[in-house]
């Protein structure tokens, strides 16, 4: 068996996902290649992924949020690009991590929306949600209302 030789040795990678009606992956790549002069940015379907030295992925990674910070979301991945291990260009199709990367854009609109509330709601202009106590429960009918709201 061949011993693993990581390519980039001493890098994180991140993807940045963005799902906004004011910025596209082509604006945060067009900033990132601005911002970056040793980071290896790829633009994606669904945002950027960013390879490069800590503290230089969390700096583009810092200046890119404050575009649009409620609709930028940022996690790590778990593999460097082109590693042999999980690459697609080895395994054949979509790469296994993609299809969670696809549930987290269907919601990611949800979240983004939640923290547009959350400032609105400091500033008093939305009115909080309801509180349920656990005694009192939901009636079934209401149950069943809410959830034909959310079926599309």
């Amino acid at each position: 068996m061949n011993t693993y030789q990581p390519s980039y040795q001493g890098t994180v990678t991140k993807y940045v996902f963005v799902e906004s009606p004011h910025t596209t992956p082509d604006d945060l790549a067009s900033l990132a290649y601005e911002i970056s002069d040793r980071a290896m940015i790829k633009e994606t379907c669904f945002g950027l992924q960013i390879t490069g030295d800590e503290k230089d992925v969390a700096d583009i990674i810092r200046q890119l949020r404050t575009r649009d910070p409620a609709h930028i979301f940022v996690k790590d991945r778990g593999f460097p690009p082109g590693d042999p291990r999980r690459c697609r260009a080895n395994l054949g199709g979509a790469r296994p991590g993609y299809f969670g990367h696809e549930f987290e854009m269907g919601i990611i609109k949800r979240i983004s929306q939640g923290i547009l509330n959350l400032d609105e709601r400091e500033e008093g202009k939305v009115a909080k949600p309801p509180v349920i106590r656990p005694d009192t429960g939901i009636d079934v009918a209401q149950l069943a209302t809410l959830m034909k709201k959310e079926v599309p």
